[in-house]
């Protein structure tokens, strides 16, 4: 009984329970104008029109259009109404002039290495151009005098970092979507609480979403409690709102402003695999060394300062501050973020500039392969002009329709060419590109419609790091305990699951 009141009495219940009686509310509101039917049909009947003749000219992704034009053709009535109030990227005027700021401060404290960029543009033209596109439109530099040691499961990354946490002199920088309280979180809250208690500038972000199963309500008031200044993302309110499909799904660990990690790994259990979630985790990460950190850096502060507005001088957190020793350069780093609302799609724009200016080989790595018209012509045309195409996908599945949605794809992809593999020991969740021994990026990016469209995210593009090799070596492994798909397989897939699974690829974009 006392489950059952707890449960009912859970913030998730209750805003969920909230936000049906707001939709009942709506709709009862609605079919009270059916009293007025013809001025009310035409009403709706105009706005469908402008809705329609807007999204057909509007420069979002075709696959979100179409969706939302079948729906209002289906409900010619309440479709165009319901694309007003919760379709497309609206910001209220209040946020628009909080990421104007955050946009502009981020160009204010861009520091491009330029003797980086001119000898990136001498030694390899396709790779200028890549780094090129991160820097107009990302605000990020690439930079040498940066060290990048692979980390290839999640315990390693939880090591190496508690490592690093323990050396902290100056301040932490945690940035995470996910945060659980057990075997991995711990021990390093107790490290952050201890350096706080020690004087230290310890923050924590957490997306609200992300850790809403996950942690207790007022977490953040317990983390200001203990001196580690605490910020919740996107808080997830009882309100019909578009702007709650908006997370912040980066993680981020920056310490000293010369230290950084990024990855796909959360501050959860089964990141560590200590307990199966799905099988054995799979899941990688990066840790920096030297001027690269700064892009992490400033990609904390703004949304720090985004969502609790500071006037601090962003100069005291740069590498240089505090790192003792110059680092060796081992190739070329350049950590970038994405944000929903500036109209830029940067983190599929860096997968899909892999594709196309790969020569030999293209490896991938994700646990979602939900993917538009886009990104399946370029990696169907690569495997049709000679290239070895990888993908590495889960055979676990941790929700069951994307999984479904994620096997919709196989067949077209197969047919021109492409290879699939599926890793057949439980779930794998890293998000990871390599390409011809020189190119390679991880992040936070899955090849899904939320990563690639909602969601605030990062990434770390790398060229001729010494790491890379590592990568490979790495998923070659990976693919030895994986599975690989056969065109025969996806063929004799029944005809009801193939209708599931189109029903669900046409929705997708709506997940």
């Amino acid at each position: 009984m006392k489950k059952l009141l707890n449960l009912l009495c859970h913030r998730s219940v209750i805003v969920g329970v909230s936000i049906v009686v707001q939709i009942l509310v709506l709709v009862g509101v609605l079919l009270r104008f059916m009293n007025y039917f013809v001025y009310f049909y035409a009403i709706c009947l105009l706005a469908s029109l402008v809705v329609v003749v807007y999204l057909v000219n509007n420069r979002s992704n075709p696959a979100y259009k179409i969706i939302w034009i079948i729906l209002i053709q289906a409900l010619p009535i309440f479709g165009g109404l319901f694309y007003l109030m919760f379709g497309g990227n609206r910001l209220t005027i209040r946020q628009r002039a909080q990421m104007k700021e955050v946009a502009d401060r981020l160009r204010r404290n861009w520091n491009p290495d330029e003797e980086a960029i001119a000898q990136l543009e001498q030694e390899n033209v396709s790779a200028a151009v890549q780094s090129r596109y991160l820097q107009k439109y990302a605000y990020c530099s690439p930079y040498r005098n940066t060290s990048v040691e692979y980390l290839p499961l999640g315990e390693r990354k939880w090591e190496r970092m508690m490592e690093e946490l323990k050396k902290a002199e100056h301040f932490i920088f945690m940035e995470y979507f996910i945060v659980q309280e057990g075997k991995m979180w711990d021990p390093i809250l107790e490290i952050m609480a201890q350096k706080a208690k020690a004087g230290l500038d310890v923050r924590l972000i957490y997306d609200d979403v992300g850790c809403l199963m996950t942690l207790p309500k007022n977490y953040a008031k317990k983390m200001e409690e203990l001196g580690i200044r605490c910020c919740v993302f996107n808080p997830f309110v009882p309100r019909l709102n578009v702007k709650m499909n908006n997370r912040d799904h980066r993680k981020i660990c920056v310490i000293d402003g010369y230290v950084g990690f990024t990855g796909g790994i959360n501050l959860a259990d089964e990141y560590i695999n200590a307990y199966p979630k799905h099988g054995h985790w799979k899941d990688v990460s990066v840790m920096l060394k030297g001027d690269a950190v700064w892009n992490l850096t400033s990609m904390f502060l703004s949304v720090w300062d985004y969502i609790r507005p500071e006037q601090e001088n962003w100069d005291d957190f740069r590498p240089g501050v505090y790192q003792k020793e110059p680092v060796p350069s081992d190739g070329f780093v350049q950590p970038y973020g994405d944000s929903p609302q500036d109209g830029e799609t940067v983190g599929e724009n860096v997968y899909l500039n892999l594709i196309s200016r790969a020569q030999r080989y293209i490896y991938i790595c994700t646990p979602y392969l939900i993917v538009d018209n886009e990104m399946v012509t370029a990696l169907s045309n690569a495997a049709k002009c000679g290239l070895d195409v990888r993908i590495l996908t889960p055979h676990h599945a941790d929700k069951w329709y994307v999984h479904a949605v994620t096997r919709a794809y196989y067949q077209c992809l197969l047919e021109a060419g492409v290879k699939i593999y599926e890793y057949t020991p439980g779930f794998v969740h890293a998000k990871s590109f390599v390409s011809d021994d020189q190119f390679a990026t991880v992040g936070t990016i899955n090849l899904d419609y939320r990563s690639l469209y909602l969601h605030f995210e990062c990434g770390c593009w790398m060229y001729q790091c010494s790491c890379i090799a590592d990568m490979k070596q790495d998923y070659l492994d990976t693919l030895a305990v994986s599975q690989a798909v056969t065109l025969e397989e996806c063929r004799a897939v029944p005809w009801y699951r193939k209708v599931g699974r189109s029903l669900l690829r046409l929705i997708a974009p709506l997940m």
